[in-house]
């Protein structure tokens, strides 16, 4: 298995390349800028470059996570303009540091009559994003949380965005699952049944990332709070198990989005490492 966390770029890409390695880490996630702003960065080259390389050599997968104000349904022009500017810019930090893609949270409803109007325009958005990139990263698509009957929580939406987009090639996905067990899409016993389905749908085919988190609250709570993995969820070992045996999700790497206040990122992938297995 590959786990890795989410590690600060405080000291660079490279320094948080490094770091993944200092704590057996497999894989690691970071953001590609100022996480709480979609302001364009211009970024250290020959850092990016030496993060790409040192992970070559390392066997370290990396991947990057959009700031949190991107969206893919913004209600304004000058946000809509911020968010494909923006977004542009992450995948050129994430082809330079040579990570699979970028993280993007799927979207919100911005329409009470029109429920098709949120996919209309994220789609798009992904369209004029995508049709001026051509590099290597993708788009990954993640599952939101939400009450049941929200937006973009299950496989079927998200495979039909992909298929409508022009663009379905640069687009993967991501599975969060405290997302998923927030929506009840996944209530810790219906593996078997959400695996067949994403198989069907062409899900797994373009799962390229798993963000590996328990939750805080009981499944279909709605609620998006993320607790350690173990001894501190509602997710129980025993649930986690189903997806850990999955055989195509034996090359997917697994990132913590755990609070590190709780457990410290290192013991916890040494615990995961116990459990369910090294990567090398």
């Amino acid at each position: 298995m590959k786990f890795g966390g989410h590690l600060s770029i405080k000291d660079g890409y490279f320094g948080a390349a490094k770091r993944a390695l200092a704590i057996n880490a497999a894989a690691f996630q970071y953001f590609p800028k100022n996480p709480k702003s979609l302001v364009m960065k211009a970024f250290n080259k020959e850092d990016a470059r030496k993060c790409k390389e040192f992970c070559e050599a390392n066997k370290l997968i990396s991947v990057s996570h959009s700031p949190y104000p991107t969206t893919l349904t913004p209600l304004t022009k000058k946000r809509r303009n911020e968010v494909i500017a923006s977004l542009l810019n992450d995948l050129e930090i994430a082809e330079a540091c040579g990570s699979i893609g970028v993280v993007v949270h799927f979207g919100k409803q911005i329409s009470r009559t029109n429920p098709l109007a949120s996919y209309q325009l994220i789609i798009e958005m992904l369209n004029e994003i995508l049709q001026s990139w051509s590099g290597e990263a993708k788009i990954l698509l993640e599952n939101n949380a939400g009450l049941p009957g929200s937006i973009g929580t299950t496989l079927e939406e998200l495979t039909q965005v992909r298929k409508l987009c022009s663009y379905p090639e640069k687009i993967g996905f991501c599975f969060d699952t405290c997302h998923a067990f927030s929506s009840g899409v996944w209530d810790g016993e219906n593996w078997k049944i959400l695996l067949e389905k994403g198989l069907k749908l062409g899900y797994f085919a373009e799962l390229k990332l798993v963000h590996l988190n328990n939750s805080k609250y009981e499944t279909r709570s709605g609620k998006d709070r993320h607790a350690p993995i173990f001894g501190h969820g509602y997710i129980r070992e025993g649930q986690f198990d189903h997806i850990m045996k999955t055989s195509q999700l034996i090359d997917i790497p697994f990132i913590l989005e755990t609070p590190k206040e709780e457990i410290p990122r290192e013991e916890e992938i040494n615990q995961l490492l116990t459990r369910w297995g090294g990567q090398k």
